[in-house]
């Protein structure tokens, strides 16, 4: 099978696109033919060496997988040989062939297309648990969203709608904040031309916002803490912006408020249960229409490390995703 294969830290361009050996499922895994592979911010940092998981080499990057079932190993029975499936990966899935765990592997409906599957699992599920197992985001509440037409940001958007919220979608430029009123923004922040703190006391008459959504960090960390209200909860989800913000944690005591670190690919090894419950939710909304997966772009695997710098420069909107085929 063909993988594209980091084999030392560098930039996106260094990947290469190699035949490697095809290997047969062990106890409690599948393996997959896949079809297409979202992209994340994550797979940008893992092939500089510059995440939290750094696998030896070679390895591909791609952390969520759709396609068919070619095998299964001894002891799996809830997903069978020829079955569409989309599935959960540390790294691997920017290759033909994936070896996974069943646990972590669900059945998708004909209805849904394996690119829509692959874009399905990592902006959707970071989301859902963020806001609703970490931020206990509750009907009536205010909900700000910085990179709200990002991967993640997109269905924070989307996700924070369905769950009764009031939306405030940030962004830099006028048509990214067109998108995410399609997806159900009440409000809208250019942070490019307009004073965020200004803009959400004038939001909000004064009295802040119940939950922030930050993919982001950088300079609009600070200024979206010291705009939450009582208890209010920052999320951290990640760093797009290149820089990890400092905090005067004396903020956090003013007004009781918390700032809840999100890593949702450590749910897959601490705590598989919550992430699965999580995407059969989500699964169970896709299924009724309430969701759209949003993909402004998609590359063929020989250019997956196009699909990579088009994130890292924040060219996309939505998901990314590279198909096989």
């Amino acid at each position: 099978m063909k993988a594209l294969l980091c084999k030392a830290w560098g930039l996106p361009e260094t990947l290469v696109l190699e035949d490697v050996e095809s290997k047969p499922p062990t106890g409690g895994e599948v393996r997959i033919r896949v079809r297409a592979c979202g992209i994340n911010f994550a797979d940008t940092l893992i092939v500089q060496g510059l995440y939290q998981v750094k696998p030896p080499f070679p390895f591909s990057a791609g952390l969520e997988v759709a396609g068919e079932v070619m095998e299964v190993g001894a002891g799996v029975t809830h997903v069978q040989p020829g079955q569409r499936v989309m599935s959960i990966a540390n790294w691997g899935g920017m290759a033909e062939e994936i070896n996974l765990p069943a646990m972590l592997t669900m059945p998708i409906p004909d209805s849904m297309s394996y690119e829509q599957a692959a874009a399905f699992p990592v902006a959707y599920g970071t989301s859902h648990i963020a806001l609703d197992h970490r931020g206990h985001l509750q009907p009536g509440e205010t909900l700000l969203v910085l990179g709200a037409a990002g991967g993640v940001g997109l269905t924070a958007v989307e996700i924070g709608k369905r769950m009764g919220a009031t939306v405030i979608a940030c962004a830099s430029t006028p048509e990214k904040l067109e998108l995410t009123r399609q997806y159900g923004a009440d409000h809208t922040i250019n942070y490019s031309t307009e004073n965020l703190r200004e803009r959400i006391k004038a939001i909000t008459g004064g009295k802040g916002i119940n939950v922030a959504y930050d993919p982001v960090g950088g300079d609009l960390f600070e200024p979206a803490v010291r705009s939450l209200a009582w208890e209010g909860r920052m999320l951290v989800i990640g760093f797009a912006s290149g820089t990890i913000p400092q905090l005067p944690v004396n903020l956090t005591l003013v007004k009781n408020s918390s700032v809840v670190g999100v890593f949702w690919g450590a749910y897959s090894i601490n705590n598989p249960k919550v992430l699965m419950d999580s995407l059969k939710t989500l699964m169970g909304w896709m299924a009724k229409g309430e969701l759209k997966p949003h993909i402004s772009h998609t590359f063929p695997l020989e250019r997956g490390g196009e699909a990579l710098r088009m994130l890292m420069e924040r060219r996309s909107t939505g998901k990314v995703v590279v198909t096989m085929e």
